[in-house]
Formats: C-alpha cells, sequence, structure tokens
C-alpha cells in the first residue's frame, strides 16, 4: 500500500497528494509519470509526476476531478493509500544547457511543467515559465513555478490575473523583450497544446509537448494511447509522453480522448461520489 503523507487542495476539484513509494521515487525523471489505482475495483489512472523527494521516498502527484475515479481519489485524506502506484513510466523529458527555454503550463499541466523547469534550469538554462489558466482561482503551484524559473509571465482566459489571453500572448511578450527562444515545452489541455505548436511551427521554435491519451496498462500492449506523430504511430505510454508538437495529428488525438466520455459522464452521474472531490 502506498500511504498519503500529505494533503493540499491547489484549486477548486484539484488536490495535490505526496504519496510513499520510495521505489518509484528512487528512479523517476522530469517527464516521467506513474498509474495509480484506488483499490481493487478502481480503474488504472495515468498521472504525471510533480515533485519526488528521494530522501523521503516520496511522488508528488495532482489530481484534478474529472470524471468518477478521480473524484474518489480526491477524497482520499492523509493516512489514506492507494492500492497499486507503478511507475516511473515513459521516457523522460531531455535535459542539457539549450539557452534559453520557455516552459508553458496550462491548468493541471502546470503540475507537470514543473519538474522538468527545475531541471533546465538545473542544467544551466535560462527559464522563463509562461503559466495559463482560465481564472485566477484555477492557477496552481505560483510560488513553486517562480522558485524554478528565472522570470514568470501568468496569463488567464479572463484577465483575473496577470495577462488576458493566452499561451501565445505570454510569449509574444517574452519575444518582445528580445529573448531568443531555443526550445518551449507545453504541457497542458490538448486544445492548448494545439494551439501553441501551431503559432510556434511559423516562429520555427522547437516545441515539445506531453501527450496525456487514454491508457490502460502503461507498457504499449493495449494500444489504447496510440497518437500519430509524422507519419509514424506511436504509443505515448513507452514512445512518449513527450513528441514534438509540430509533428503531433492533434486532431485525432483529440477524437480519441473524446471516445469514452459519454461512460466516463455516465459514471460520474451515477457514482456516490463525496462532496470532498470538488463538488
Amino acid at each position: 500500500m502506498y500511504q498519503v503523507v500529505k494533503r493540499r487542495q491547489l484549486a477548486p476539484a484539484i488536490v495535490l497528494f505526496e504519496v510513499e513509494a520510495p521505489r518509484v521515487a528512487a528512479k523517476v525523471k522530469p517527464g516521467q509519470f506513474v498509474i495509480v489505482r484506488m483499490d481493487e475495483k478502481s480503474e488504472r489512472i495515468p498521472l504525471t509526476v510533480m515533485d519526488f523527494n528521494r530522501e523521503r521516498g516520496t511522488i508528488t502527484i495532482v489530481v484534478q476531478d474529472v470524471g468518477y475515479s478521480s473524484c474518489m481519489i480526491n477524497n482520499l485524506q492523509e493516512g489514506s493509500s492507494f492500492l497499486d502506484f507503478v511507475g516511473p513510466l515513459g521516457v523522460p523529458s531531455d535535459i542539457e544547457n539549450y539557452g534559453t527555454v520557455v516552459c508553458m503550463g496550462g491548468g493541471l499541466g502546470i503540475a507537470p511543467i514543473y519538474p522538468i523547469a527545475r531541471a533546465l534550469r538545473e542544467a544551466g538554462n535560462h527559464v522563463i515559465s509562461i503559466l495559463g489558466a482560465r481564472t485566477a482561482d484555477l492557477l496552481i503551484l505560483r510560488e513553486e513555478m517562480a522558485a524554478v524559473s528565472d522570470e514568470v509571465v501568468i496569463v488567464t482566459d479572463d484577465g483575473s490575473l496577470g495577462t488576458k489571453g493566452y499561451h501565445s500572448t505570454g510569449l509574444d511578450q517574452i519575444l518582445a523583450q528580445g529573448h531568443k527562444v531555443e526550445v518551449i515545452w507545453a504541457i497542458g489541455p490538448m486544445v492548448m497544446m494545439r494551439a501553441v505548436a501551431r503559432y510556434t511551427k511559423t516562429l520555427g521554435i522547437k516545441t515539445i509537448v506531453s501527450m496525456n491519451p487514454i491508457m490502460v496498462d502503461g507498457t504499449g500492449m493495449c494500444g489504447a494511447c496510440r497518437v500519430k506523430v509524422g507519419e509514424e504511430t506511436k504509443f505515448a505510454c513507452v514512445d512518449g509522453p513527450e513528441f514534438d508538437g509540430h509533428l503531433v495529428d492533434f486532431e485525432l488525438a483529440m477524437q480519441r480522448l473524446a471516445f469514452y466520455k459519454d461512460e466516463e459522464n455516465r459514471a460520474k452521474a451515477h457514482g456516490a461520489c463525496g462532496q470532498e472531490g470538488g463538488h
């Protein structure tokens, strides 16, 4: 069993958990993910790693209540346990000294961008982070991102915090200041990553996205996480989750994500999930 040693509500329906998982913590690297299962009747949920502490033997994950199982996870309290906590899975981020890099986190995507930004800064890069959300109350981990970034730009759809606009708006600000950006990491909702990749392709800036499609086994056997990258079919769980954003077929990926929406909504409506999960 993998015990929850810390629980922190970050925003409505978004909860941070620090979980005892020493064998995972000993090997995990930025960009990788875990698959968790709360109990024997729960579905397996892939979650990118927000943080890790090798000395304490803990992994930090951030969960958003989007369905029945994630709602039940967000009901867990300190002292509760996960039945399964499998990882580290996937290919780590390619960390080296590029020069000036931009880390874009959208919504829940701010969580997995955090360890990448930290590692890039430790490698000697000038790290500029663009954090975005629909509204101010949904913008998470501001202090943590500021601690691992040289500069932080905040954008919100409604202008309730920072600049009103999108991640491209923040990127325009950075470029207008004369920064020569070598590489961009963009992690967030599929529509956000698609928009960023389309824009940066016109600018000729290498852009890496993290795909988070439906995963079942996490080992490439089931094929549920297929993504088209260029002319090749890749499996996000073993070939990714990071890919060249300019080559990803986002339309196909978004179609695949929508396959089980009806089932997810029915499960959440039918299930007796408590109020702690963010309802």
